[in-house]
């Protein structure tokens, strides 16, 4: 199923050509109407004929989140304020908020994209989308919405929180498709169950999950406790909230090339890394008029694959999010992502779905704490039980993570539960 079939299905060349005439545009627009730009490529002695290719994307600067603090609110914007037709933000919790608005045209683009990518995973006008993403200035709840009604879906823009009105609205209005982040998702299945209820009773047959990374392990027990179809969802509230998804065949998520261009890079020495190879993802957006963002690093860990999927769709994918650079942990020198823990806990059925990351230094050395939930399936009272299974999941942290970590099993419903995105870590080094 294609939302735009013709263009879905486009040939590599007839993309690059597209993405050549649009980032050309792109810098030439920048260079003429964003302050921001002008003066970037004036001090690195940039100038719009300078570039003619893709090839030479890379002699373009970096765009990094601390450039829309520096320039807040407007200095980074490339049209006058009144064409502008609708600003978000993020929360700012680490200094000044990123500000971006948006064109109509801005607004249509993020529209259809997030269309061709509900299509693909198989949403259609028969179906009811509870959109459990937080409305406002977080983007992830209008852009669900505004995509579910071009559909031709109908949304149920219920927002985050208040589980028992989610479950009792999911059941009584027949709710087929829902729309949060993984970690609420499984917090929704054990509310459901204190409820006398379950998620499988209900009318829902698929969830697109993302604002957090989430591993293949979490879609399997999301699957198992809700009988449903997972699907992974990425996008950043700086290129426009989500924007695109996996299709049916749960192999990548699909970048729509004529809207942006994207590099996986080091993250350490910002030079393109090979496909099939892990790195950060940065993206140029081709078509975004009010806030252009020329090499925008997001800070988030993937994979690029150019082959054409299954699915017939010619874009490129990128692999599941695996992390954030600037959420790697480093444990005595050992760079730890979440991910890499979550990923292992996930695969023993006798631990939870909920845990807690926990660092601490203890005689000058960086200590790791991993807290865990015993599984509410298993009935485990003996000490010595209990003894072994901590051994267990020590173990199997140590073999991926290349470091020991100290692992606590707590009894279900002990750690803290989380409606938007869940916050895994908590580090005393920095206190």
């Amino acid at each position: 199923m294609f939302w735009s079939p013709t263009i879905e299905r486009l040939t590599v060349n007839e993309l690059e050509r597209i993405q050549e005439k649009k980032l050309k545009n792109l810098v030439r627009n920048a260079y003429e109407y964003s302050p921001f730009y002008k003066k970037k490529f004036r001090e690195l002695g940039i100038h719009p004929t300078d570039i003619q290719s893709l090839r030479d994307l890379v002699k373009l600067p970096f765009t990094k989140k601390q450039d829309l603090r520096d320039n807040y609110p407007f200095g980074m914007f490339a049209v006058p304020l009144s064409q502008i037709v609708r600003f978000h933000a993020s929360s700012g919790t680490t200094g000044k908020p990123t500000l971006v608005g948006y064109t109509e045209d801005d607004i249509k683009v993020w529209v259809e994209s997030l269309c061709r990518g509900l299509v693909s995973c198989g949403v259609n006008n028969e179906d009811i989308m509870q959109i459990a993403y937080g409305y406002g200035l977080f983007t992830g709840g209008l852009g669900f919405h505004y995509a579910a009604e071009k559909i031709g879906a109908t949304a149920l823009p219920v927002s985050a929180g208040n589980t028992e009105r989610q479950i009792n609205l999911m059941r009584d209005l027949g709710v087929t498709v829902i729309a949060c982040t993984p970690s609420y998702m499984l917090y929704m299945a054990e509310f459901a169950e204190k409820m006398g209820t379950s998620l499988k009773e209900t009318k829902l047959r698929m969830g697109i999950f993302g604002a957090e990374p989430w591993s293949e392990e979490t879609r399997k027990r999301i699957e198992d406790k809700t009988g449903i179809i997972a699907y992974d969802v990425y996008g950043t509230s700086e290129l426009s909230g989500p924007l695109f998804t996996e299709c049916i065949e749960k192999n990548g998520l699909h970048i729509w090339a004529d809207h942006f261009l994207i590099e996986v890079i080091d993250p350490k020495t910002g030079e393109q890394v090979g496909e099939g190879e892990k790195g950060e993802l940065v993206v140029t957006t081709l078509s975004k008029e009010a806030m252009p963002l020329i090499r925008w690093r997001t800070g988030d860990i993937t994979i690029l694959e150019n082959e054409k999927c299954n699915c017939g769709r010619t874009h490129p994918r990128i692999m599941r999010i695996l992390g954030r650079s600037d959420d790697m942990l480093i444990v005595r020198g050992v760079n730890v992502f979440p991910s890499q823990i979550e990923h292992v806990l996930m695969q023993i059925p006798e631990v939870g779905d909920h845990y807690m990351i926990i660092l601490d230094r203890e005689e000058n050395l960086d200590v790791m704490t991993v807290q865990v939930e015993l599984s509410d399936k298993v009935s485990i009272d003996k000490p010595a039980d209990i003894l072994n299974l901590t051994k267990k999941v020590e173990e199997r942290l140590r073999v991926v993570l290349g470091i020991s970590a100290k692992v606590e099993i707590v009894n279900p419903g002990t750690l803290q539960r989380f409606e938007g995105k869940a916050k895994r870590v908590i580090d005393k080094r920095k206190i």
